[in-house]
């Protein structure tokens, strides 16, 4: 019986580590699953783990408020540690790249746990940008003993690092399997327009955009609907104060604009199924969107995804006013280039990513 100890903070984490969990729960006879949140996002973490039927064993509980990256650091190591010591953990999966991934790997590393790193391999090769998430996956690596890499070019990044080849494994990534199942589960529709009108559904949060970036979005936005009358934005604003402080007084009172608090992982996956296409600075999103046929436009001057830049499915236009303007416009004009980026091939996966991670997990223990 393996023990296998997942850690993760926040709603992108859970989603792309909820199929794996749920895979684990399938091999009840060789898996001991223990669930460990830090909540370093609470409230959006906690819709995710209703949504999937996924009960923590433990929860550091760690929020607080401003917290700054030192104080999650800190209060991850120590509040991790003595759960590891009580269990006889033979397995820390982790995600991604935030600073609970980066604490909950080092505290395994103390104590001679070997670490599974599930999208191990994505660089911008700015060690601040995107900031801290570069330096927290960089350190992730060299604290894992199994990479699973969502692609080949992450592989190719973490072979180009050092790391052994026997150490890597390709899965794709796990978000489309989350997402998946969640629109046929729902049976959300694709429509790419409502009753004439054209969602663009809008996100954006990382500290890079905070200030005059998100500004210029925002300015971007509002040159958008002025200029189409049949475009309705969505806009779900994330709860961080210096997001809500740039993007309230510039983009409320618009009846074509429509502000919210950020959405449960149910209603926001039914908004970018019905989306005409997608502004974001997020990562996740464009892994997601291109499995539903949505274009992605990314506001930001890097992205570690270069597969969905590669295969047309996302495009960098970074936080430049006229730049967005322009992009989108010419989405929403020429058929062409939105048939073009609405029928890339995404390159993130096929739904089955969860499966291969546990199932070499099973085989590299022995047990499969």
């Amino acid at each position: 019986m393996l023990t296998i100890m997942t850690v993760f903070g926040t709603r992108p984490e859970a989603i792309k580590m909820a199929p794996v969990i749920k895979e684990m729960e399938k091999h009840p006879e060789q898996i001991r699953s223990i669930v460990t949140l830090s909540a370093q996002h609470r409230e959006m973490l906690d819709q995710v783990l209703e949504i999937f039927d996924i009960h923590a064993d433990y929860d550091l509980d760690i929020m607080t408020a401003n917290q700054k990256l030192t104080d999650i650091t800190s209060s991850v190591l120590k509040k991790l540690e003595p759960i590891l010591e009580k269990e006889q953990v033979d397995l820390v999966l982790v995600q991604g790249d935030t600073t609970t991934t980066f604490a909950a790997a080092l505290v395994a590393f103390y104590y001679k746990i070997p670490v599974g790193h599930i999208e191990a391999g994505l660089r911008t090769n700015d060690r601040y940008y995107p900031f801290p998430e570069e330096i927290n996956r960089r350190l992730t690596s060299t604290l894992t003993t199994i990479h699973f890499a969502p692609t080949q070019l992450a592989k190719d990044n973490l072979l180009r690092e050092g790391y052994p080849e026997s150490s890597i494994v390709i899965t794709g990534n796990t978000v489309i399997d989350a997402l998946l199942r969640i629109v046929e589960k729902e049976g959300y529709a694709q429509d790419n327009s409502q009753n004439n009108i054209k969602e663009i559904l809008v996100t954006a949060h990382r500290r890079e955009s905070w200030g005059k970036p998100l500004e210029n979005i925002c300015h971007a936005i509002l040159d958008i609907v002025n200029q189409h009358k049949d475009v309705r934005i969505v806009f779900p604003v994330h709860l961080n104060p210096n997001v809500r402080k740039t993007v309230f007084p510039l983009l409320s009172n618009n009846d074509q604009i429509y502000l919210c608090d950020p959405l449960d992982y149910l209603e926001f996956t039914r908004y970018m199924a019905r989306a005409y296409l997608i502004l974001t600075d997020s990562g996740g999103i464009q892994e997601e969107a291109p499995a539903l046929g949505k274009p992605v436009l990314v506001m930001r001057g890097e992205t570690e995804r270069l597969e969905g830049i590669d295969a047309g499915t996302c495009r960098l236009v970074g936080t430049d006013r006229s730049r967005i303007v322009e992009e989108v416009n010419t989405l929403l004009t020429e058929s062409d280039a939105y048939s073009q980026m609405a029928h890339a091939v995404n390159p993130y996966g096929d739904g089955k990513s969860s499966q291969r991670i546990v199932q070499y997990v099973l085989e590299y223990f022995g047990s499969g």
